[in-house]
């Protein structure tokens, strides 16, 4: 796909009729007049087999806005300066949007070659394209009338078409829609340039319009005037759609793959000056147009940096980072600058000196999508969030196993894992002095202590902390603990070596409510070591240390295939008190089960 660039009445339409046979003017005001004034589409098979296709644009200064609507989508440009003319000034703008947009692909091709002497022109265009994209790319002069060159052009066609990069065709669609029409018998039919992906007959696209989102299905395409199930980037393609009226999409809306594109109306972004000009946001116009696609939107500009500025745009546009964009000063009639999107979700500017601490950030930000640089910078993120702004998802999935927390589709920046458990530390420690009978810190209350967006980050976060800095913090019953000697007034510490003591020596011999009392381990104080994981709860006032169901098993094992409840008892040195809920929570725990006779077995 290549779309044609320069000055009206420059004989670009009359160069691609005479290489493809089609007709570029689709009006017949167009024709009439001998002048461009809407984009054409024709394509043709080179020598090679190759086929190329060709988006003709008008040159008018009127009619820039459509210019860049055809070029934007487009991977490289047939410059094109008359020879008996030479360099003019929409030579001049044109050039300025192929900058912008980054384009260096392409032909420079002096026509009209059999009208004047065509050398100094080239020099003459030659001297413009200097230190631009465009400097090295090869010229040809030629003559649509006598056809002088043309086989040369053909040759030269053939070889920049296989140099361009072949596009992902696994990428995400994004269509920007350049002409919309109804065809009779079929319906609404909106064409553009694939640049990369695949559509097929029956996809579900996303229909992006300005003031509107609906979803689509393909009930066509159609690509360089042949039906077809499939097309690929780079291609023409036009696509029929279902059930959806004519006057619900025009030229600036965009197909893309359903939730695989961020949507913004706002960005920051790094200027590139155009033509010589500088390129300071605070020298510009507060009110531009961004154009990307087809796509143009009026845009309002706040400087941050030397060369960074924050965009806010009319409506949303789907961008990603790493895009490149033209802004235009419509009131004066020229490129701006030229725009790459650096963050397609920035952050809010709310205290006293957020912009400037932003613009430092953004001065060592290139526009390349890196995963581990972007969670950095949000220090939490949606895993599906940073796919859409143009992190490879491949290279997201990679965090986790990198030691980044994460948990419900959320990511955690591993260097934000110590200050947030110090969050945790700060609010669980806050709780317990609080009620120190209750330690512990619910995980709800957990998440909005850290600032966390889902719950189930706590444990992630936790998981994380114990890795690098040893189990300061734990989830217990869905609450977030210190350790004990951390967490509990020294009275209960104390108490609680002394039952320790006791059962460690008669693991089964759970001590009366008198014993307990004597302790100062009262219900609260009881629940509290429970929760800690300090004591197992075997029933309401009969306790053992952690492990002791465990360790019952082991006892029990030894009585043979079936045993009673006495039997058992004796085994465990313990009481009926004791004996009786401790069978009856190892048969709630699938341990025992209980027999035909009455009597109980290990499961």
């Amino acid at each position: 796909m290549v779309a044609t660039a320069g000055h009206v009445d420059h004989g670009k339409s009359t160069l691609v009729r005479a290489l493809t046979g089609m007709e570029p003017d689709r009006w017949a005001e167009e024709r009439r007049r001998g002048m461009t004034i809407d984009l054409g589409f024709v394509w043709t098979t080179l020598a090679d087999g190759a086929t190329i296709a060709f988006v003709d644009v008008p040159g008018h200064e009127r009619f820039v806005s459509t210019m860049l609507a055809g070029v934007g989508p487009a991977p490289a440009a047939l410059f094109v300066v008359a020879a008996d003319e030479g360099w003019m000034p929409q030579s001049t703008e044109h050039l300025d949007a192929l900058e912008a947009l980054g384009v260096h692909d392409g032909l420079l091709v002096i026509t009209r070659s059999d009208l004047l002497d065509p050398r100094l022109a080239r020099e003459e265009a030659a001297e413009h394209l200097a230190g631009t994209g465009l400097e090295h790319v090869p010229a040809v002069c030629v003559s649509a009338v006598t056809g002088e060159g043309m086989d040369e052009l053909r040759a030269m066609l053939g070889q920049l078409v296989t140099a361009l990069p072949v596009p992902d065709p696994d990428a995400d669609v994004r269509l920007w829609v350049d002409r919309s029409f109804s065809v009779r018998g079929a319906g609404t039919v909106v064409t553009g340039t694939l640049a990369a992906g695949r559509i097929r007959v029956d996809d579900e696209l996303e229909l992006i319009a300005a003031d509107d989102s609906r979803r689509v299905t393909v009930r066509g395409l159609q690509s360089l005037g042949e039906q077809t199930d499939e097309v690929r980037g780079v291609a023409r393609v036009a696509v029929n759609l279902r059930g959806v009226p004519r006057e619900a999409v025009a030229r600036g809306d965009v197909l893309l793959r359903p939730g695989a594109w961020l949507t913004t109306d706002l960005l920051d972004v790094r200027l590139r000056g155009v033509g010589g000009a500088a390129s300071d946001p605070a020298e510009m116009p507060v009110e531009l147009t961004l154009h990307i696609g087809s796509v143009a939107v009026a845009a309002r500009i706040r400087p941050l940096g030397a060369d960074t500025a924050r965009l806010r745009l009319r409506h949303p546009v789907p961008l990603r980072i790493g895009d490149r964009a033209v802004l235009r000063d419509p009131g004066r009639r020229r490129v701006a600058a030229g725009v790459t999107v650096l963050d397609p979700a920035p952050p809010p500017l709310r205290r006293r000196g957020a912009a400037t601490r932003r613009a430092a950030e953004l001065a060592g930000m290139d526009g390349v999508a890196d995963a581990a640089a972007e969670l950095a910078r949000r220090g939490i993120a949606r895993r599906d969030e940073l796919v859409a702004m143009g992190v490879a998802a491949g290279d997201v999935d990679a965090l986790a196993a990198a030691g980044h927390p994460a948990a419900a589709g959320w990511l955690v920046d591993a260097g934000r894992v110590a200050a947030l458990t110090a969050q945790l530390t700060s609010a669980v420690a806050a709780h317990d002095d609080a009620d120190p009978l209750d330690p512990g810190l619910p995980i709800e209350a957990a998440r909005r202590a850290a600032g966390l967006p889902d719950a189930r980050l706590v444990e992630a976060l936790l998981r994380a902390a114990a890795r690098t800095e040893g189990a300061v913090l734990m989830l217990r019953e869905g609450r977030v603990t210190r350790s004990v000697a951390a967490g509990l007034p020294e009275a209960l510490l104390s108490a609680l070596g002394t039952l320790r003591a006791q059962l460690s020596r008669d693991p089964f011999a759970a001590p009366e409510a008198d014993r307990l009392a004597e302790l100062g381990l009262g219900p609260k104080q009881i629940a509290s070591l429970v929760r800690a994981g300090e004591l197992l709860r075997v029933a309401d006032g009969v306790v053992l240390l952690p492990g002791a169901d465990d360790r019952a098993v082991e006892v029990l094992a030894t009585l043979g295939p079936e045993f009673t409840l006495s039997a058992a008892r004796q085994a465990l040195g313990t009481t009926r008190r004791v004996a009786v809920p401790l069978l009856e929570l190892l048969a709630r725990t699938g341990r025992t089960a209980r027999t035909p006779a009455g009597g109980h077995r290990l499961t």
